[in-house]
């Protein structure tokens, strides 16, 4: 659907679009955080996407170590794009399923993120729990 809209991005490019249509502009770290991208995939992600007039890095006049990513002004009609684009996968997702089933599922998909963010930690943390519990 995205393709057929003449929308050339990749999974990580729209969740990076996705956070910061979200959120507003924000700092390359504490967008790292939200988007769950290692720094290197999450450089390369801005590169391309910076490439594309998408995004823009903005040294902070504060702290000039501070980059700052921010939408550009065209970005806002992809925005537009990519919600249409969310509207119909999620009737082609649901199609045939009632609502109460949707709620149920959905109910559950927030328990097993809540399990997930509740369990998170960084990668080369140990873990304190026995392989097999």
């Amino acid at each position: 659907m995205l393709r057929e809209r003449r929308i050339d991005t990749n999974p990580a490019q729209g969740r990076v679009l996705f956070v910061l249509w979200e959120e507003g502009p924000l700092p390359i770290y504490e967008l790292a955080k939200r988007v769950s991208l290692g720094k290197s995939t999450l450089t390369s992600t801005l590169d391309r996407l910076e490439a594309k007039g998408q995004v823009l890095r903005i040294r902070s006049q504060e702290d000039r170590r501070k980059i700052v990513i921010q939408l550009t002004p065209e970005n806002a009609a992809m925005r537009t794009l990519y919600e249409d684009v969310s509207r119909e996968m999620t009737k082609l997702f649901y199609r045939g399923i009632a609502d109460r089933e949707i709620d149920t599922f959905e109910a559950m998909l927030s328990r097993i993120l809540g399990n997930l963010d509740r369990d998170e930690r960084p990668c080369d943390a140990p873990s304190l729990r026995h392989p097999d519990a």
